[in-house]
């Protein structure tokens, strides 16, 4: 791969000039004698995206040419910047391995912008289809999920957050309707394990995402593995009811998503969703796992809570206490934390019947008549 010149007095910082790409868009001239640019695709705060052909391959196939600006003025920091950016693109050309991570096919420096070239994703974003053919139903969402969180896994597992997870950012491919993730911006990609550079260790102090889309923790530049799965969560909810984030209204005491009047879901769905959307980070959901394990359970659900209730009722029956309430409703909160631990204990008791049931079954006891 072609480095950036050596002299760093060539650099230069982006002063806010035509980007350099969109001059040979017009011009019609070969970019580095290789890329003919097409058209813009996508503008943003850290640069832009364009359609191209690699001239020098057969067929000339299609191609995308990010170019990312850093806003900084001095040889040090671009000197940094260099680094990153080095260190960085080889993360994505190690996530383009995956078929639902476009695949990294050159990266370069000209004059202190920076440039990715990536495989070109022939298809329509989430958002364009949602648009298009309407919300869509819990069936879809769950089926989109199950699609999805096995690549938001991956990028985990290399131990990078996404950031920006948005229906304009998941294409569903045209040739075989694989979901695909895009846009890691590079330059502006978190690593969660900076321990090996002592430059690094210090959070970043610029936010990188979308308002509505991001948790709180993210807005407050500390972004985790779980702020991520609120990302999706907040898709799930763009795909059920065609709503942005900000048609939503937030609970003024917790600041949570007040979604539930807006569509008919299951009441184990709910709960998913639910927890995927929590305020607060340490409620959420905090890894892939324990989505894809809620999702497993869910067609066992109904007859699982059959079998742990089954002479449940019978055999456990509240205490005169559980069922009073004051007349005015309040309960202090000595009284609502003696009412948490009464429904606990009763919840333990139940499940605990169920489980000495089951193993009656299986080791082949009668139950007594």
């Amino acid at each position: 791969m072609k480095d950036s010149p050596p002299n760093l007095s060539e650099l230069s910082p982006n002063t806010g000039q035509t980007p350099r790409l969109k001059l040979y868009c017009d011009s019609g001239q070969l970019f580095r004698d290789r890329y003919r640019v097409i058209r813009l695709l996508g503008r943003g705060g850290f640069g832009v995206t364009y359609l191209a052909q690699d001239t020098l391959l057969p067929g000339s196939p299609l191609c995308v040419i990010k170019q990312l600006s850093p806003k900084v003025n001095n040889p040090v920091s671009l000197e940094r910047a260099k680094v990153r950016f080095k260190r960085e693109a080889k993360i994505l050309s190690r996530l383009g391995s995956h078929s639902q991570i476009p695949m990294l096919l050159d990266y370069f420096t000209v004059k202190g912008e920076f440039y990715l070239v990536q495989e070109y994703i022939q298809g329509e974003t989430l958002s364009k289809e949602v648009r298009r053919s309407g919300p869509q139903n819990e069936t879809k969402v769950k089926q989109f999920l199950q699609e999805i969180l096995p690549v938001v896994k991956y990028v985990h597992r290399h131990c990078v957050i996404h950031r920006d997870i948005k229906p304009p950012n998941i294409i569903r491919c045209r040739n075989d309707g694989r979901l695909v993730l895009i846009d890691f911006g590079a330059v502006r990609e978190y690593l969660a394990n900076q321990v090996d550079d002592p430059q690094q260790k210090s959070q970043t102090t610029q936010f990188v995402g979308t308002m509505g889309f991001a948790p709180p923790e993210q807005l407050a530049l500390r972004p985790t593995y779980a702020s991520d799965l609120y990302a999706l969560g907040v898709t799930c909810l763009f795909m059920l009811t065609g709503k942005s984030p900000i048609e939503f209204e937030s609970a003024p005491e917790t600041g949570e998503i007040l979604w539930r009047s807006h569509v008919q879901v299951s009441s184990h769905f709910a709960a998913l969703l639910n927890k995927m959307l929590k305020f607060s980070a340490d409620e959420r959901y905090q890894k892939v796992d324990d989505i894809q394990r809620t999702l497993d359970l869910e067609p066992y659900f109904s007859s699982l809570a059959d079998c742990m209730n089954t002479q449940a009722a019978a055999e456990q029956t509240p205490s005169p206490e559980e069922n009073v309430i004051p007349m005015n409703g309040y309960l202090t909160p000595i009284q609502r934390e003696a009412a948490a631990i009464r429904k606990w204990r009763s919840r333990r008791l139940i499940k605990e019947q169920g489980r000495r049931r089951r193993g009656m079954l299986t080791t082949g006891t009668a139950f007594p008549l």
